[in-house]
């Protein structure tokens, strides 16, 4: 298995947010899915992508409807994605991802949580390019085979194919998104949800103290309703 299966094993094991969070985080994407192409899922294929992932999460379908209503209203303001680069303690980076509707404020708070907890913030490109920027997709995994799947995708930019409980992952590079989501369209193969993962290059070991240390920076910025994803080098613990 590649660096993509290791990845997705040990963020599988980590704790992850609340699902008011979560609701929180896709709903925003929905606003700039909506924004940027349209209500019509049919027409706007970033769309069909977010509702295909509220779904998995099991995000309630009035609630999708409501924001995607929301979204198309003239009053309803626009997110801006950024993103922050800077280090940890122990010199592990940390890549954060921001949908913001005020950059001042989301900018001030990720620097003073970096700044209470020894870390430093970054400026741009100065940790992006330790980590891989990939796309997934996971499909049901009824009446097809992995091997063949991998086979199949190379052409349109898969890279890494492997199934788990919950269906069939392909792996590919950013850019390679919109081929692969065509493709798996045109087949009428089920996505069951789809996204953008941000691999680090290497990792490195820390132990339990240095860890804990890492943790605490690690917890205040997920914790931030501006953040949608946080990446680290830090070596996960299985």
């Amino acid at each position: 298995m590649g660096r993509a299966f290791e990845f997705r094993k040990a963020r599988k094991m980590k704790r992850w947010s609340a699902m008011a969070k979560t609701f929180t985080r896709i709903g925003k994407d929905i606003v700039m899915a909506v924004k940027e192409g349209g209500p019509d899922p049919s027409a706007n294929s970033r769309l069909r992508a977010v509702i295909q992932n509220a779904k998995a999460a099991n995000m309630p379908k009035d609630n999708i409807e409501r924001a995607i209503k929301r979204a198309s209203e003239k009053g309803q303001g626009d997110y801006k994605e950024v993103l922050f680069e800077g280090y940890a303690p122990h010199g592990i980076a940390i890549l954060v991802e921001t949908a913001t509707d005020n950059n001042t404020r989301t900018v001030a708070n990720v620097r003073s949580y970096f700044n209470k907890c020894n870390g430093s913030l970054g400026t741009s490109g100065s940790v992006v390019f330790m980590f891989d920027h990939t796309c997934n997709f996971r499909i049901n995994p009824e009446g097809l085979d992995a091997e063949e799947i991998e086979l199949e995708f190379i052409d349109f930019g898969v890279e890494e194919v492997f199934a788990d409980e919950d269906g069939i992952l392909l792996y590919a590079p950013f850019e390679s998104f919109g081929a692969i989501q065509k493709e798996l369209e045109s087949r009428e193969i089920e996505i069951l949800s789809s996204g953008f993962d941000r691999i680090p290059q290497v990792t490195k070991k820390l132990d339990a103290e240095a860890m804990a240390d890492v943790e605490k920076l690690l917890e205040k910025i997920e914790e931030d309703d501006d953040v949608q994803n946080v990446y680290h080098t830090m070596e996960e613990q299985a």
